[in-house]
């Protein structure tokens, strides 16, 4: 057992001194294994390392082992990322701080006034802060167990569900309270109390001239003088409903199911019979006419705003003021089209997302963007600046357009990348860099890793073999050819201007 244990050692030995001998020669020093110039550097020890810097953008990145780690550095601003772990980034110059974590597992989320941490939704902490001394937690939730915060007007809150709570301005009510729950629970909401005793099926409701109970699903009634009447018998079969009596559109409901449901106000009224057979619908006030039959799939409006003709799953067309949808052997084709004067858009589907074409464009702007994405095959931007981006292949951004996807995890499964502008620059990248290629202008440097690289930019030009085994140099007509990456080598030739001075 030990001389196999030293055996391994000694495997693992070697294999380290053999890839860090392979380093050494494949970097070679900074003069000789490095692209290096007043505009920038590049630095290339693929898979291990890529480094490039732009001092006069005020950019740089580091990437180690492909896209698995990055460090970059914007302006202001810098990113870190461990993928798919985790992708960071921060602006120290305004104190803001954003991070996901295995996204869309976990992210937080800092600025000068609040904080924010969620893990799936289902446990958030929210602090706002006024200042650095004065630090107050807005609410913390590991829902649907346990909540807690504060509340400007009703002051703290907790619940352990299912136990004891007390809430407090939260889910669309005044305030929550129960025990045991589903045994006990009362909610107010703008005066009204409704309380539940074996949730849903007892319950009472009390208020400002206003009373209620129900038997679930048996039976139920609740009236607010002036306001509104509700009844349901076995609900949903039967309901009648008479709500915004003290508005200027009260509208009545009637429900007998399956044979026939009304809605009725001054300013619409609708009629089914033997639902979803057939309905009829009028909305007087924007003078529309509605015609169902077996809705979904049979359906015709007609009105001023809006026009409608679908005969699902062969042909549907909606048509509005600024919007259109066509449909065609649905869900094969569908085509949308927004159009203003301020924006306009039109997005083509093919199977939902196997293929999509998003055009978007913002005329008084002179701005466009698109999006087009073959599913899992490749996904292409443009963005409003004008810059494109093709990149193969595309498992998952055409189902799923997040920004969390964008950073953490796509660079993973992106083999091929490519950028460029109508103004001729461009930017390649296959295989994390294995071969990469940029064009800015007249300048161009590209390399096959570690066989060929090659970079020209005004005058100068120069060309490395093996990272600079053999090495050629132009500066602007002064000639020059190293081997083994040494200092000195053969030169011939002189520079263009230098001649030119030499001249009487």
């Amino acid at each position: 057992m030990t001389l196999y244990s030293d055996m391994q050692s000694a495997m693992v030995g070697k294999a380290f001194i053999i890839t860090f001998l392979l380093a050494i020669i494949t970097a070679a020093p900074l003069s000789a294994g490095e692209i290096k110039e007043e505009e920038g550097t590049i630095f290339t020890l693929w898979p291990l390392v890529d480094y490039r810097d732009s001092p006069t953008e005020g950019y740089s990145n580091l990437s180690i082992l492909g896209p698995l780690i990055k460090f970059q550095h914007r302006g202001d601003d810098r990113d870190f990322a461990v993928r798919p772990f985790y992708f960071g980034t921060d602006n120290r110059r305004i104190g803001t701080a954003a991070a996901d974590y295995l996204y869309p597992l976990a992210s937080s989320d800092t600025s000068p006034e609040s904080s924010s941490v969620q893990v799936l939704e289902l446990y958030q902490k929210n602090i706002y802060r006024k200042d650095e001394e004065e630090k107050k937690e807005k609410g913390t939730m590991i829902f649907p167990f346990y909540i807690s915060g504060r509340s400007e007007k009703y002051g703290p809150y907790t619940s352990f569900v299912p136990f004891y709570g007390d809430l407090y301005e939260r889910f669309w009510k005044d305030e929550y309270h129960f025990i045991m729950f589903p045994l006990y629970g009362r909610t107010v909401k703008k005066g009204t109390t409704t309380s539940n005793y074996l949730y849903p099926i007892f319950s009472t409701t009390v208020g400002e001239k206003e009373s209620g109970y129900q038997i679930w699903p048996i039976y139920g009634q609740s009236a607010k003088q002036g306001v509104y009447n509700k009844r349901f018998v076995i609900c949903p079969f039967f309901m009648q409903e008479e709500s915004g009596l003290d508005t200027d559109n009260p509208t009545r409901k009637f429900y007998l199911l399956p044979f026939y449901a009304s809605t009725v106000s001054p300013k619409s009224s609708s009629h089914y019979y033997l639902w979803p057979f057939f309905g009829h619908k009028t909305d007087r006030e924007g003078n529309q006419e509605e015609w169902d039959y077996f809705w979904p799939f049979w359906r015709k409006v007609q009105g001023e705003k809006r026009t409608l003709n679908s005969y699902l799953p062969f042909y549907s067309l909606d048509q509005r003021a600024e919007s259109s949808k066509r449909w065609i052997m649905w869900p094969l084709f569908k085509h949308e089209e927004i159009g203003s004067a301020v924006f306009r858009q039109n997005r083509d589907n093919i199977l939902y997302f196997l293929y999509t074409d998003d055009r978007q464009s913002w005329p008084k702007a002179s701005g466009e963007k698109r999006r087009t994405a073959l599913w899992p095959i490749y996904i292409y931007n443009l963005n409003p600046q004008g810059i494109k981006s093709l990149s193969i292949p595309a498992p998952v951004e055409p189902i799923l357009d997040k920004e969390g996807i964008e950073k953490g995890w796509a660079p993973l499964w992106r083999l091929y990348q490519q950028k460029w502008n109508d103004k001729g620059d461009s930017a390649v990248s296959v295989f994390w860099n294995l071969y990469w290629h940029e064009r800015r202008g007249a300048d161009i440097a590209y390399e096959f890793y570690p066989f060929l690289a090659y970079r020209s930019e005004q005058k100068q030009s120069d060309i490395k073999i093996i990272k600079g085994l053999v090495r050629f140099r132009d500066d602007d007509g002064r000639k020059g050819l190293t081997f083994f990456w040494l200092p000195f080598g053969f030169h011939w030739g002189e520079k263009v201007g230098m001649v030119a001075r030499s001249e009487p």
